[in-house]
């Protein structure tokens, strides 16, 4: 910005965005000066480097205000996780149903973790029978992202809201 500038000579874009050519440093400065404006190398690494004249408190402003309205778009996607058994009661299960179909209305993924203990184990195929209910029950609401799959003692599933 003006001063601090290095190139011997740079390419001139006035503040209305008409190309003034290929001048020195101290032509585009003064030229500058007269309206009262900044000189802002926007391309340093082209040949000649590119320059603009320009008010640099209003751009930066604006740069400021676009990345305030950037950041309040965006959407953060959190992973809420259920936890469950295979001896899992009907209320209870109806219960988790009804949490995880609140969290996939708020639009957060979910990761469902069905528990075994000990000789439960054994059983794998009726914790497997359980979150394909589950599945079926949500499919209204949410999609299956990882199906379920076992880790150790536990079978992970990842559901998100549909689009």
């Amino acid at each position: 910005m003006n001063h601090r500038i290095r190139a011997r000579e740079v390419r001139v874009i006035d503040d209305e965005g008409n190309q003034l050519g290929v001048m020195s440093v101290q032509d585009a400065l003064k030229r500058a000066q007269e309206a009262g404006l900044d000189l802002l190398e926007l391309a340093p690494t082209a040949a000649p480097p590119v320059c603009r004249i320009m008010d640099y408190s209003k751009y930066k402003y604006d740069q400021e205000k676009k990345e305030k309205e950037a950041h309040k778009k965006q959407r953060v996607i959190h992973v809420k996780e259920i936890r469950i058994g295979p001896k899992i009661g009907e209320h209870d299960y109806q219960f988790k149903l009804k949490a995880l179909q609140d969290f996939l209305k708020r639009g957060d993924k979910v990761k469902i973790t069905m528990m075994f203990r000990g000789r439960e184990m054994a059983h794998v195929d009726l914790g497997r029978k359980i979150l394909d209910r589950l599945s079926s029950d949500i499919s209204a609401v949410g999609e299956i992202e990882e199906s379920p799959r076992l880790e150790g003692r536990f079978i992970n599933m990842v559901v998100k809201a549909k689009q």
